[in-house]
């Protein structure tokens, strides 16, 4: 390959991988195709899909092989033997059942497309893989993303990645669907991983708001429906929303492949809400490619003493995500300068709040039971008897006292019960 000295990549699960140093934008550019130049994409759009063939999604030494010399030559070191770090040794197995040209006009008839980079709608936010490090030896720019669905990838990139436990309590699933809901009738695209639990309680709650978008990221072929048991939503998705994946049609999914699609979810998105993850979860490994990403990263808290929620308070206890509670909040983090600002929370106003300090010390003064003259409240209060006075006219005006022969007794109205009303600031 090329005779570069490659750097380490620093790796979320603290593996050391060896991958480019970051090149120019030109230099970046080089090994791209030209979107001007529709043949070169088409070209440049085999050779991806006959890699994404051949390697697991997210190879290190692929995402290496094409940042150095393309995906073309890549492709040809692949066949002859001459790729790096094995990598030609694995692809070997794989290459007697491998047609690009085939799997891309099969994927055409059934309306899947290979979005490559230089498409129109290739998500930009994806380019930031390339610095955003690895994990479990997995990471770096996707070769492409097959897509099933009218939606665009690119429309994706405002939305809000939703994640959490598979085995989420009725609390997570119910939290979930709600802020998706919010976030979807906002007009943001919710982007989750159809799986047990929040993720497919996030797809319902934006498939349920007015004109809601939603797309599905899978560990496997966007014509499979996994979990089988969601087949159904998935492929509503796909009618009118989009699905994605990192690996080729018809593929099945795997345990690499989803802690490799894990990166995808937070880099289609602007941000990523984690609801209920346990310590070691996928959800987790979500939140952390946010981080990396430098996306925005929330979490809703749950109970102190649920297993499901230590993830997520972890997150929050170590300053890595914000605190929300629901769709508003989320909309805050997510909208630009200005947009889906909060009020923030305040109790409600009582009548006692807009007396004055005087006129809350003569209140106190009077008995709960049984009338009071002035001279008595005035000893009670510690205030002078022209000051109870000008209290006790006010209090009797605003109908917290009456007036009873020669003394002031309790009309039972209460002072702290929720009060918008003005009182007469003549009183």
């Amino acid at each position: 390959m090329s005779t570069q000295s490659p750097l380490p990549f620093a790796s979320l699960d603290g593996a050391r991988t060896a991958v480019p140093p970051r090149p120019a934008a030109a230099h970046r550019a080089a090994h791209r195709a030209d979107p001007a130049d529709p043949a070169d994409l088409e070209r440049d759009r085999r050779d991806r899909a006959a890699l994404a063939l051949l390697a697991e999604p997210g190879d290190l030494r692929v995402a290496a092989g094409v940042a150095l010399v393309g995906a073309a030559e890549l492709y040809r070191q692949v066949l002859d033997g001459t790729a790096e770090g094995g990598l030609a040794d694995d692809a070997r197995v794989r290459a007697a059942a491998s047609d690009a040209e085939r799997a891309l006009e099969r994927a055409e008839r059934t309306g899947i497309r290979f979005v490559v980079p230089g498409d129109a709608e290739w998500p930009a936010g994806l380019d930031g893989l390339a610095w955003a490090g690895s994990a479990h030896q997995r990471g770096g720019v996707p070769l492409g993303l097959w897509a099933r669905g009218p939606v665009r990838l690119h429309d994706l990139a405002t939305g809000l990645a939703v994640v959490g436990a598979r085995s989420a309590t009725t609390y997570g699933t119910d939290q979930a669907a709600r802020i998706s809901h919010d976030v979807a009738r906002a007009g943001l695209p919710v982007v989750s991983g159809a799986a047990f639990g929040v993720d497919i309680a996030a797809h319902r709650g934006a498939l349920a708001a007015p004109a809601g978008r939603t797309a599905a990221v899978l560990a496997c072929g966007v014509d499979r429906g996994y979990p089988q048991a969601h087949e159904r939503y998935i492929d509503a998705i796909a009618a009118e929303h989009v699905v994605v994946s990192e690996t080729a049609p018809g593929m099945p999914p795997s345990r690499i492949r989803f802690l490799s699609r894990n990166r995808l979810i937070a880099a289609l998105t602007d941000g990523t809400l984690v609801v209920e993850a346990a310590l070691r979860s996928g959800a987790l490994s979500t939140a952390h490619w946010a981080t990396r990403l430098g996306r925005h990263l929330v979490a809703l808290p749950g109970p102190v003493t649920s297993e499901a929620s230590r993830g997520t308070h972890r997150l929050l206890r170590e300053g890595e995500a914000s605190l929300v509670t629901d769709g508003a909040d989320v909309l805050e983090v997510l909208g630009r300068a200005g947009q889906h600002l909060v009020e923030p929370e305040r109790s409600p106003q009582t009548l006692r709040d807009r007396l004055t300090v005087r006129e809350r010390q003569v209140l106190d003064a009077v008995p709960f039971s049984g009338a009071a003259e002035l001279a008595h409240v005035a000893r009670t209060a510690g205030v002078s008897t022209l000051g109870v006075t000008s209290a006790l006219g006010r209090l009797v005006r605003c109908g917290l006292l009456e007036q009873d022969g020669a003394g002031f007794r309790l009309t039972g109205k209460d002072a702290d019960a929720p009060d918008d009303g003005l009182l007469d600031s003549s009183a």
